[in-house]
């Protein structure tokens, strides 16, 4: 049946390529060689995003550090009300995460983002300056604020220039600088270390001051480094520009060309159950992330090593880390099996943590960490990279990401308060936790592959087809009141988003 003329609209994307459907149909693109596109946008997007993630990423989590030279006892704190200002972080962090990304839709990225960066900065080099518990956890309430709109405003910008099937690795490359980050972190710690009592101030202080000042600096050269949404931006040309987005709308991202702020959006988001069962699924490995990272340098060095070759020790641990993620957001974009790469990887997380729970042998534990990684660092992104591309609707997609990302975070304050100095130096309370919450995200990811497998299954039978046109059988007026009536494809798709019959969901 002609697809222009057929009363249902369950066709695929590809069988939709009509010329009154083509966004800005008058610009020639065929001098537009796409490969070169694509690695126009990757240079110009993603190092230098990846470089403001590494910043944030060692802003939050370098009190780790601190603490390993002598932070407590110069600030005159006991371990409970040390582990209060790590908790505070997240709260902040995960309120924050939702407005933030409705602002970077609404407003210039290149404006929206520069100033969340610059404002932490400050936070942070202020953080250094703090002299008693009360100082430290409004600066750290006051980080988590500023730095909510980074991590999940840039997944979802990223989401904004990329195919489902391209958004993978770049989510995966970003979020790499995370593990980079927590090497570096360990080799700066150790080198600014050395400025103990320089200015009078302990070398724990030093450590918060030029970190965050490296952060004020980066986040006012971003505004003019950082690029817009591809409609508006400057670095590509007419025709590029109109190539990046007819590139997403062919993949069922209709909303590329544009979309106008409507309350139903956000709600469509809320009432999801994507978005619910997204945010379990998420949070089986972020919960273990933030415990990893502001835990590591502390469990190594309680095992066995001193401050500095701790934090030496934790580099090659994210170096492993950071060449696992990159291999399986290439995976994951090549084979498009996100959920089953979910299970194999946490599965090899939970095999870590419960060595880590059983293990009384320094080097066990060690080569544990290790495994640990794997069920933390590639389902990250993976996770991320899951959900947006099962989600269609710039607005839609954008509150889903900060509501999964949200949760996530607001569950690193548990993280923050399961390892005890009590516990030490084995740490069995904080080292079960997170297996439970490995535990968490297994039965989620499950849950989700096989929900998302049946809608698809409905789909392939017709029963969401929708009516294009009028409804004239019984047949049609019967999907007319279950699935309703548009009077073209491109409105089925601009108004039900992936809930329209030729969306596909990636399992």
């Amino acid at each position: 049946m002609d697809p222009k003329t057929s009363p249902s609209a369950s066709l695929g994307a590809s069988e939709d390529v009509r010329p009154e459907g083509l966004y800005k149909a008058e610009i020639d693109t065929s001098g537009v060689n796409e490969k070169k596109l694509i690695r126009k946008l990757d240079l110009a997007l993603l190092p230098w995003l990846s470089f403001l993630y590494l910043l944030s990423f060692l802003d939050r989590t370098s009190i780790g550090n601190a603490k390993l030279y002598k932070l407590e006892p110069d600030l005159h704190i006991t371990d409970n009300q040390y582990l209060i200002s790590l908790t505070v972080f997240f709260f902040s962090y995960a309120i924050f995460e939702v407005p933030s990304n409705v602002f970077l839709k609404r407003l210039r990225p290149s404006i929206w983002l520069s100033l969340l960066m610059f404002l932490w900065g400050i936070m942070m080099t202020v953080q250094g300056l703090v002299h008693n518990f009360g100082g430290l956890v409004g600066m750290r309430w006051m980080l988590g604020m500023f730095e909510a709109g980074l991590f999940p405003g840039v997944n979802y910008y990223l989401s904004c220039w990329y195919k489902r099937s391209e958004f993978g690795i770049r989510a995966a490359i970003f979020f790499s600088a995370a593990t980079v980050s927590g090497a570096f972190g360990g080799l700066l710690a150790a080198a600014i270390s050395n400025m103990e009592g320089i200015g009078g101030k302990p070398a724990w202080a030093w450590i918060f001051i030029l970190e965050g000042l490296a952060t004020v600096v980066a986040g006012a050269a971003s505004y003019w480094i950082i690029q817009d949404f591809p409609d508006t931006a400057k670095f590509l040309t007419d025709a590029e520009r109109a190539v990046v987005i007819r590139r997403l709308q062919a993949d069922d991202q209709f909303s590329a060309a544009g979309e106008n702020l409507q309350w139903k959006y956000i709600w469509k988001s809320v009432l999801d159950w994507k978005t619910w069962v997204g945010m379990v699924v998420y949070v089986g490995a972020d919960m273990p992330l933030y415990a990893f990272s502001l835990f590591l340098p502390t469990i190594i060095s309680q095992v066995r090593f001193q401050a500095t070759p701790a934090n030496l020790l934790t580099v090659p641990v994210y170096f492993f880390a950071c060449c696992i993620t990159c291999l399986v957001g290439y995976l994951a974009d090549r084979y498009g099996r996100r959920g089953y790469l979910n299970l194999i990887f946490l599965t090899l997380g939970g095999a870590g943590y419960i060595i880590l729970v059983a293990s009384r042998n320094a080097a066990l534990s060690y080569f544990a960490v290790y495994l640990a990684t794997c069920g933390i660092y590639p389902v990250i992104p993976n996770t991320i990279a899951w959900v947006s591309n099962n989600v269609e609707g710039s607005y839609k997609r954008s509150v889903s990401i900060a509501m999964v990302i949200g949760f996530g975070n607001i569950n690193g304050a548990v993280s923050s308060n399961v390892y005890r100095a009590k516990d030490k130096p084995w740490y069995r309370l904080g080292h079960g936790l997170v297996l439970m919450y490995i535990g968490f995200g297994l039965i989620a990811t499950t849950t989700y592959h096989l929900l998302l497998r049946a809608e698809n299954a409905r789909r392939d039978r017709g029963e969401r087809d929708e009516v294009i046109g009028k409804a004239e059988t019984t047949e049609e007026q019967e999907l007319e009141r279950k699935n309703g009536r548009f009077d073209t494809i491109e409105e089925a798709k601009r108004e039900k988003g992936d809930e329209w019959s030729g969306y596909r969901y990636i399992l």
